[in-house]
């Protein structure tokens, strides 16, 4: 019995040393667990999402998936169009030896299996090579089929087969707050997707454009888009290209800060054709100058609400002038399109070839008239004519004042001597003479040395004339019609407080 408990002893102490060499080894802390063992995090997401918004995500992924291949890299060798050291003295051997050429980046949608690229104007202007990589990371050379410079657009082509097409949409159909997506190669990163909502449409007048028949009416989205977008697509939520990259709203390292611009692809596939077909562009023009009808023009002529376009000039010998439109004429609709804005018609005249006849539908004198105007290529500029100030007339005539001062308008007007109008060609008018800063006059634009010539469509003579027909126009509004000293004219709109 002794000698049983001895070897129950002996065994207990046997495992009781096995047990505690194994906590020893492990620290005196717990056994530790395989990496399988280690659970991360909780086991649940916190929240689910149901099908409409499973069905949203969804729809970006996939319009990714199917428009990311056919959306290219363009790689351009362009020549040099400027020193970049032209305000530094520099040895002229140096200035020999600089590089005569330049690289830069863009984007391009493929629009046809062959090989047929859009991209922007200023991505592949002045290249002396052009080239295209593709998603499957092949690459082409290209060739420049045509250029626009004036909506900033080109075609250039690759020698490729079964490429995959973008389906262009109908940007007309486009609305402010709907989702959309940018895809492009940013700052040389290939295949970047963005995605924001559309800002706004038919922005216009940025000045992108350095040429005074420009054609500016833009998509605006605060997808984030960045240098070497330009080309790209922006896409809706079908897949559909509503519009191409062009430009962006930068700081003055030139990246995105809040909002880009794209061109709508219904202009752009009005020139794509063109450029396919011809290598360039023969638009047609109306042959006007225009502008906004803003609240005091829209009063001036009777005009329930600022809305329409203002033909401010006719262009001599143009399609407007032969088919009797009238400066002073407000075109409400061209083809019955309802046009509020000059960039909104000069968008849709761009989508027209010369000889092309559209209809205006015009106000005019109170009354609603129609007019069909044949589209002219666009010719030589007319001449417009220089004139210089000479000053003015500070003399009365007949006891009548040479001088009149609208307190209320915050407008200085004075009589032109003969001389003066000699100098600008004219008959009659009156100059001004100052304009109060933050007066009605200034909202308007009146600004000092522009020659008032007509006021409520009547001839102006002499200040004191002038200054009866504002008085009988207390509280109402009337269209002034001037010439600065370059010789340009345009009508204004003038509100006039009431008694």
């Amino acid at each position: 019995m002794i000698k049983l408990k001895s070897i129950v002893g002996a065994t207990t102490l046997i495992v009781l040393g096995i047990f505690m060499g194994a906590l020893l080894v492990t620290g005196y802390g717990d056994i530790k667990p395989s990496y399988a063992d280690v659970a991360l995090g909780t086991n649940k997401a916190p929240v689910s999402l149901d099908a409409n918004a499973s069905s949203f995500s969804k729809a970006f992924i996939e319009v990714a998936e199917k428009v990311t291949p056919q959306i290219v890299q363009i790689e351009v060798v362009s020549k040099r169009t400027n020193n970049p050291h032209e305000n530094l003295i520099i040895p002229f051997d140096l200035f020999n030896n600089m590089p005569k050429e330049q690289k830069g980046s863009g984007s391009g949608i493929i629009i046809s299996p062959d090989g047929y690229i859009v991209t922007n104007n200023h991505v592949v202007k002045n290249a002396s090579k052009v080239t295209v990589g593709l998603g499957d990371k092949r690459t082409f050379s290209a060739k420049v089929i045509g250029t626009d410079p004036l909506t900033d657009l080109a075609v250039i082509k690759i020698n490729a087969k079964d490429l995959s097409v973008a389906f262009l949409g109908n940007s007309d159909e486009v609305k402010v707050g709907q989702w959309v997506m940018a895809i492009g190669n940013p700052l040389s990163l290939t295949s970047t997707v963005t995605a924001g909502i559309v800002s706004a449409i038919g922005r216009g007048q940025l000045g992108l454009i350095k040429d005074r028949y420009g054609i500016e009416n833009y998509i605006q989205t605060d997808a984030a888009i960045n240098p070497g977008n330009s080309g790209g697509a922006l896409v809706d939520l079908s897949g559909s290209v509503i519009g191409i990259n062009t430009a962006i709203a930068a700081s003055g390292g030139g990246t995105y800060i809040g909002y880009g611009f794209a061109i709508p692809i219904n202009l752009v596939k009005a020139v794509t054709k063109e450029l396919i077909a011809n290598g360039k562009v023969t638009r047609g023009y109306i042959g006007v100058e225009i502008s906004e009808v803003d609240d005091a023009i829209a009063k001036s002529i009777g005009l329930a609400a600022p809305h329409g376009i203002l033909v401010q000039k006719l262009v001599k010998g143009g399609s407007a002038e032969a088919a009797d439109i009238k400066e002073g004429d407000v075109i409400l609709k061209v083809d019955d399109k309802v046009v509020d804005e000059p960039n909104t018609l000069q968008t849709y005249i761009a989508t027209k070839t010369a000889g092309t006849t559209v209809k205006l539908t015009i106000f005019r004198e109170g009354k609603t008239i129609t007019k069909s105007v044949k589209l002219k290529a666009l010719n030589d500029e007319p001449e417009i004519k220089t004139v210089k100030n000479g000053g003015s007339s500070d003399e009365s005539t007949d006891g009548n004042p040479a001088e009149v001062s609208l307190d209320d308008i915050g407008l200085t007007v004075q009589n032109l001597s003969n001389n003066d109008k000699s100098i600008f060609n004219i008959d009659s008018g009156i100059i001004i003479s100052d304009v109060k800063p933050y007066s009605i006059a200034g909202d308007q634009n009146l600004i000092k040395g522009l020659i008032i010539v007509e006021a409520d469509k009547k001839k102006v003579q002499d200040v004191k004339e002038f200054q009866k027909i504002i008085d009988s126009k207390k509280g109402s509004a009337i269209l002034l019609k001037v010439i600065d000293d370059k010789g340009n004219s345009r009508f204004l709109g003038l509100a006039v407080p009431g008694k």
